[in-house]
């Protein structure tokens, strides 16, 4: 890779990282299931980047699964971090039917949800 060339990660600042963040997320926030996954969010301040945390269950398989679900959902959100029209902080949980999905079929998941949730 060219020193150039932009990163393609998701830094820390842009993650949940804490319990309270979590818990904050899903008392005050809103919610909304579809698909393969639930989406919980909250407003942030304007100016501030809009963040992610992911949560999977044991209930979504064992840890290899769990793992693969994780990478899906935070890629998902990464591409498309750059379309959020508000600063949110943005909570992920992977339901048991993302053990079969592809990554595009996450992504669109992701995208109707928050298309229909007025975040894009």
């Amino acid at each position: 890779m060219s020193p150039d060339a932009p990163r393609c990660t998701l830094p820390a600042e842009r993650r949940l990282r804490q319990s309270g963040d979590f818990a904050r997320v899903k008392a005050t926030g809103r919610r909304i299931v579809l698909g393969c996954l639930i989406v919980n969010w909250t407003e942030r301040p304007a100016g501030e980047a809009s963040r992610l945390g992911v949560v999977t269950s044991k209930k979504v398989g064992p840890a290899v699964v769990r793992n693969r679900a994780r990478r899906l959902l935070r890629e998902a959100f990464r591409l498309n971090r750059h379309s959020f029209g508000r600063s949110v902080d943005l909570v992920l949980v992977a339901r048991r039917s993302i053990a079969t999905k592809s990554r595009q079929q996450v992504e669109t998941d992701l995208l109707r949800a928050l298309t229909q949730a007025k975040l894009l």
